[in-house]
């Protein structure tokens, strides 16, 4: 486990879905380099399991799409980890298939990863997640969901992945709503990135396996793409007492895209 003690994430404990690589291997580094103690969970476990090694953390395997290994999950970390306080939902895929030609089984796919992956996480994380700020202090528990620019525009080559992210956008202010009515103490928020510099942009742009672009520091041009720490960055402040007063929220990630005027 995560031994730093320093940090604004010190004593927290984080689970991160998708977390083998990409914006998902990002979150944990960085939720780590704050102090949490991050449990990485994927599909592909033994990628799950090099990232938990590089920053102390845990390992599990985790296929968001089933309720059974969701329970197993939460079970797990209740037993080693005797709650959690942070949850990021970043596991997804993306299709690039226009309306006409996406099938009704790829659009259920988006759904299940997205929606449903969504859902039986904060569904089950939210018995661990309760009540947190009573044993660490502080402003409480943080649902992170990762939702996209694609459902605040209008790309029509991806009708299945803008239905899902838009789905949990929505269902993010529901959850965030409920939790602070029931006085949980848990906040729930979305990222919406845009385009970010990750071995899934990668594929869809044919360039898998190629060496990721290099994305330099500072200002950035309109059309650039960003680098997953633009979004870890985001994450680890929506998971941490300087964002208390945010709840409910859908955030653009995305260097200005969503704010330009669209021709």
């Amino acid at each position: 486990m995560n031994d730093n003690k320093k940090g604004r994430l010190a004593g927290r404990i984080a689970l991160v879905t998708g977390g083998a690589m990409g914006l998902g291997k990002a979150d944990c580094e960085r939720l780590a380099a704050e102090g949490a103690s991050v449990i990485v969970t994927d599909r592909e476990v033994e990628l799950a399991h090099q990232v938990a090694d590089s920053i102390n953390g845990d390992a599990m395997a985790l296929d968001v799409t089933s309720e059974e290994q969701w329970q197993e999950v939460m079970t797990a970390v209740s037993e080693r980890h005797g709650g959690l306080d942070i949850l990021v939902n970043n596991a997804g895929n993306v299709i690039f298939e226009n309306v006409e030609e996406c099938s009704l089984a790829h659009f259920k796919l988006h759904l299940d990863i997205h929606v449903v992956g969504t859902f039986l996480g904060c569904k089950y994380a939210l018995p661990l997640m309760k009540h947190r700020h009573k044993v660490n202090g502080g402003g409480g528990s943080s649902i992170i969901n990762m939702a996209s620019t694609a459902a605040l525009m209008g790309y029509g080559n991806i009708p299945a992945y803008t239905a899902a992210k838009g789905g949990i956008s929505s269902m993010t202010r529901s959850i965030a709503t409920y939790c602070q009515d029931e006085g949980y103490g848990i906040r729930c928020n979305a990222l919406a990135p845009g385009g970010i510099e990750t071995p899934m942009v990668m594929g869809v742009s044919g360039r898998a396996g190629e060496q990721p672009m290099e994305i330099p520091p500072g200002p950035l041009p309109a059309d650039a793409l960003g680098h997953p720490n633009d979004v870890a960055g985001c994450v680890a402040f929506l998971a941490s007492d300087d964002a208390r007063f945010l709840n409910g929220l859908t955030i653009p990630v995305d260097n200005g895209l969503d704010a330009r005027p669209h021709h």
